[in-house]
Order: C-alpha cells, then sequence, then structure tokens
C-alpha cells in the first residue's frame, strides 16, 4: 500500500512522520519526545511500517484491537453499511443500532438489558457518571487510585494514576480508595483488607453523598491488577448496602481480552452498570457503550435523559460491531483466549525463571503484564513511579528494533495481543521479549 503525495508521489516513511509531526500533536507526551512508528498496513497479528518493516502487535494497538487487524468480517460489515446508509442521526432508529442492541442484551451478564451506545469508552464512563448521579439524586463518585477512566472530564476525575495530577483543577466530587494491589509497592492484599479500605471511605465520605463506586474489573494499564477471590463480591454487597451503584468499567477487559465475553462473567457478579468501548468494534471504527439493569434504566422511563452527542449510535460504529462479534463467535476467539490462558502463564513463568529482572507476571486470559525488578529480595521496581529508567528505555529500544511493538509502562512490560493469535506467533513474540531481559538482568544487585 502507499501513501500519495500531492503531485502522485509516494511519501517516504520519514516525510510521513515529519509531517504527523509538524502539523499534528501526539497524546501523553512533550512533542519533542516524539517517535511514532510510520504504519502502511495490517493483517491479523502483524502490522506493517511504510518502509516494509513487520511488527508483532503485541499489545493488541491500545488493547482494543481484540479481533486482529483487517478481519474480513469487520472490513465488510463496514462497506456494506457505508454504502447503505453511512449516517443517521441519534434520535432516529436503524437496523444495525437495532440488532446491536439485542446482540449485546444477548451477551450481558444478568439483567443488563439496556444500553446506550456512545463513541468511545471515555464517553461511555462519562455517561455512566452522569446516569447514576440522575438516578440517585447523589453527587461523589468514589474509584480506586491504580484506575484509568478515560481523559474527558468525569472520565479523568475519577482516574487515580498520575495522568490526573495536571488535569484536575476545578473537579470535584471524584473520592479515590485504595484497591487490591499485588506488587513492588507493598504487601499483597486480601479481599477483606481491600473491602476494608472502601467501607470505612464509605463511611467517611457520607454514603447518602455517594452516587457510585466505579472500578475496572481487571485494572489495565496500571498494573493488569486481577481481583481477589470475593472482592467482587464484597464490593457488590457494600453497594447494595449503601445504595451505591456499581460499575465496572470493561472498556478493556471486555469482549474477550480475559476469556470470557466480560471479565465479571469469571466472577458471576452483575454491576448497576457496565461501560464498554475498544474490543467491541476491534477498534476498526470508534464506538462504545453504557449497559443498564432494568433498575436503573426505568428511571429513564419517566424521567429525561439529559445526554446525547451527534456521533452516538452511530450506524457504522454499530455495523462494525456486529461483524466484530460475529467474527468473535464464528472464529472462536473467546475460546482462544480462554485456551492461551494457561499458554501466556507458561510463557510468563518461564522468563520469571530465566531473567532475574522479572519480579512478577500476571494474566488472565491474554490480558498479561511483567513488572520488572532491580532485586527479588527488595522489589525495587526496574523504573520508578511515574517514570522511566535507562534500562526500561533500552528494553523499550530493543523491542523496537527486533520488530515487537507493545506498552511499556514505568517498569512493566504488557503483553496483551490480539485474541486470533495462535500458539507458534504467541512463541514469536515472547522470544523478541527474552532477548531484550538479557538488557534488565544487568541491571539486578542480587
Amino acid at each position: 500500500m502507499a501513501v500519495r503525495a500531492e503531485a502522485g508521489r509516494v511519501l517516504s516513511a520519514e516525510e510521513i512522520v515529519a509531517l504527523c509531526r509538524r502539523y499534528t500533536l501526539y497524546d501523553w507526551m512533550a512533542q519533542s519526545a516524539a517517535d511514532p512508528i510510520p504504519v502502511d498496513h495490517a493483517r491479523g497479528v502483524y502490522f506493517y511500517s511504510t518502509d516494509g518493516k513487520r511488527y508483532i502487535d503485541f499489545n493488541s494497538q491500545l488493547m482494543s484491537v481484540n479481533a486482529g487487524h483487517g478481519h474480513p468480517r469487520v472490513v465488510e460489515a463496514i462497506q456494506r453499511q457505508a454504502e447503505k446508509l453511512a449516517y443517521a442521526n441519534p434520535f432516529m432508529a436503524h437496523e444495525p443500532r437495532a440488532l446491536l442492541g439485542r446482540k449485546l442484551v444477548e451477551l450481558l451478564p444478568g439483567d443488563l438489558d439496556k444500553v446506550f451506545f456512545t463513541l468511545g469508552g471515555a464517553e461511555a464512563n462519562e455517561n455512566a457518571v452522569k446516569i447514576a448521579r440522575a438516578v440517585t439524586g447523589r453527587q461523589k463518585i468514589v474509584s480506586r487510585y491504580r484506575s484509568y477512566h478515560g481523559a474527558t472530564g468525569a472520565g479523568i476525575g475519577m482516574t487515580g494514576d498520575p495522568r490526573r495530577w495536571p488535569n484536575e483543577g476545578g473537579l470535584s466530587g471524584y473520592v479515590h480508595v485504595l484497591d487490591p494491589y499485588h506488587g513492588p509497592q507493598r504487601e499483597i492484599d486480601s479481599a477483606e483488607q481491600a473491602l476494608r479500605y472502601l467501607e470505612e471511605t464509605i463511611q467517611l465520605e457520607g454514603p447518602s453523598t455517594i452516587a457510585a463506586f466505579v472500578l475496572e474489573t481487571v485494572t489495565g494499564t496500571n498494573g493488569v491488577l486481577i481481583p481477589p477471590d470475593g472482592y467482587l463480591q464484597g464490593v457488590r454487597s457494600l453497594c447494595d448496602r449503601y445504595g451505591i451503584l456499581m460499575v465496572c468499567d470493561e472498556i478493556m477487559a471486555g469482549f474477550g481480552r480475559t476469556g470470557k465475553w466480560f471479565a465479571v462473567d469469571h466472577l458471576q457478579v452483575v454491576p448497576d452498570i457496565l461501560t464498554m468501548a475498544k474490543g467491541f468494534t476491534s477498534s476498526a471504527v470508534p464506538l462504545g457503550a453504557v449497559a443498564l439493569r432494568k433498575s436503573v434504566a426505568g428511571y429513564f422511563d419517566s424521567h429525561t435523559f439529559w445526554g446525547g452527542l451527534t456521533y452516538n449510535s452511530h450506524p457504522l460504529g454499530c455495523a462494525a460491531a456486529l461483524g466484530t462479534i460475529q467474527a468473535y463467535e464464528e472464529d472462536d476467539m473467546i475460546g482462544n483466549a480462554r485456551r492461551l490462558d494457561q499458554v501466556m502463564r507458561r510463557h510468563h513463568q518461564e522468563l520469571q525463571r530465566k531473567h532475574p529482572c522479572v519480579g512478577l507476571t500476571r494474566n488472565i486470559g491474554l490480558f498479561g503484564i511483567l513488572e520488572l525488578v532491580r532485586s527479588r529480595s527488595t522489589m525495587e521496581p526496574l523504573a520508578p513511579f511515574n517514570g522511566t529508567s535507562p534500562e526500561m528505555k533500552a528494553i523499550g529500544a530493543y523491542l523496537r528494533e527486533h520488530g515487537l511493538y507493545t506498552f511499556l509502562r514505568w517498569h512493566t512490560i504488557m503483553t496483551n495481543p490480539p485474541l486470533c493469535i495462535t500458539e507458534s506467533e504467541l512463541a514469536e513474540g515472547f522470544a523478541i521479549i527474552d532477548g531484550a531481559l538479557a538488557i534488565g538482568d544487568q541491571a539486578v544487585s542480587e
């Protein structure tokens, strides 16, 4: 595939990067640090740069291309819909919206039986907050410190990690609580301890002031933190006790990432509200959704829902989601993620045995992470909280040079490939990571 300049000339990789840096702003960085890969085309678990280099996508881009790149079911669904009806405003009804609403309710747990379609995940979380406040008549939102819920107003207010710090001026009504944590910074929390943190916060803030407790069912970019046994059930019980709505953010964990359609399915807990995006369309077209239980949705039978944007329930997005769900079902990708859970765990454990810099590993389905340390006795991270280090930068450079794309955040390496990945492709990716970890081993003190 070629990118054409004004006179029909093909732009080089260097020209594409230079133009993007000159005329566009890159996310979450000082612009002098931007060093983007010039992507040309993609298929399956691989994407290719404009100069022909192949990368194995070990992060599904932003933990979102769950069906793999260029899946024909998704492409065909978008093409058919674009030819028939490219756009209808959200006050109208159209076939993709009708069919997707019905299909999604079939997949959702419990009595989550009405959905509101949004443009993406952050907007889904915005509307979840708006709905919770309207239904309860309360204003405060409790969320966890190790969390990310989006970069929009309510999303960044709920976010606990450092991306909130420069963005929280003027925000009010957001309260953060410690979450179950398994990592270098402190001892492993039990579900009971984490629930005590939560209940104490609820009592100190005033239960009658809290509209919702919002949590990522499995924490994503802050560590792929899998809840301990009993934690989500305990959250459900506390929310019921105090009349607080339980909101599960499954924007990253949903649509097969954990080996089930939704991560709550592992625990048989039904939240009052569930938000989703990313893997919903395998990121081919922007789309998110807010799913509501009967008791929540029923409020709006006689009360106005004060929300909506131009692109909500977009026909192309709904069609792409239907094609993506069909791909998941027909190719048994959810089953593949479940089967490869143990395969990924074996790769993690082998790397931990071989490399002293690997302190901790975690995965559920194809949702995984490696935590790198300078010492297993002290568990000092290979990079500080909210920072990097020469070793982590060198590991990142090695992975890129050897054709593996993933997220390195602070002292961690994410392992979140598309759900269509095979065992041999998984081994290919971990072989590259194996080579990179030799750099981390050189920094281990004992």
